[in-house]
This record gives C-alpha cells, sequence and structure tokens, in this order.
C-alpha cells in the first residue's frame, strides 16, 4: 500500500492505501475486517445497484475516515471511548462536549483525503 496525502501514521499503524475504492476496501480487508461487512453492503447499495458513480466521492468519504481510525487500535480505542462515555452519561453538555470531540476526530481524517 502506498501513503497517499496522509500524516505519518504512528509506528505499527498501518499508511493509508491509495485513494481507490479498490485499494480501500483491499486495506480493510487487511487492517480492520470488522468493517468489512458494511462496506461492502453500503457499497452495493449506493453504487453497486444504482449504477449510479455519483455518490463514490462521498463513499470515499465516509469509509476513508472510518479506515483511517479503525487502522490504529489506540485512536479507535479513544473513539469507542468517547461513544461509550457519551451513552452512558445523563448530562447534555457532556454528551455533547464528548460528541463533538468524536466529530473533530473525524473531520481531521478527512484532512488527509
Amino acid at each position: 500500500m502506498t501513503e497517499n496525502n496522509a500524516a505519518e501514521p504512528d509506528h505499527g499503524v498501518p499508511l493509508m492505501p491509495e485513494r481507490t475504492p479498490k485499494a480501500l476496501r483491499e486495506a480493510i480487508a487487511a487492517d480492520a475486517p470488522q468493517l468489512l461487512p458494511d462496506f461492502d453492503k453500503h457499497w452495493k447499495r449506493a453504487i453497486a445497484e444504482t449504477y449510479d458513480l455519483g455518490p463514490v466521492s462521498a463513499f470515499m468519504a465516509r469509509w476513508w475516515c472510518e479506515y483511517a481510525i479503525a487502522r490504529d487500535p489506540a485512536l479507535d480505542a479513544h473513539v469507542s471511548d468517547l461513544h461509550r462515555r457519551a451513552a452512558e452519561t445523563a448530562d447534555f453538555s457532556e454528551t455533547q462536549a464528548l460528541l463533538e470531540e468524536v466529530s473533530k476526530i473525524r473531520y481531521s481524517m478527512r484532512e488527509h483525503l
């Protein structure tokens, strides 16, 4: 896999793949196979069944971020912890702050598109 405008990951974290659906799918299969069923289901529903290539850019943006987080175990655990804490708290302000942090992380992943 080749790096494609992505920040240098921590040691042991796979580089981001070439920015194509095929390369991204291969990277997900190799490094984050838990995402593969949803990736394939989304591809089938949004692209394959419609024969419409228009949504490919949005599809890639979403899954690029999903993979960028999942490939890094520490980051993936942090995002999961933020989601867990947001679901468990009864304080709306705290929930909002936790989910805003998740949003900022996801947005930062898009910078590497």
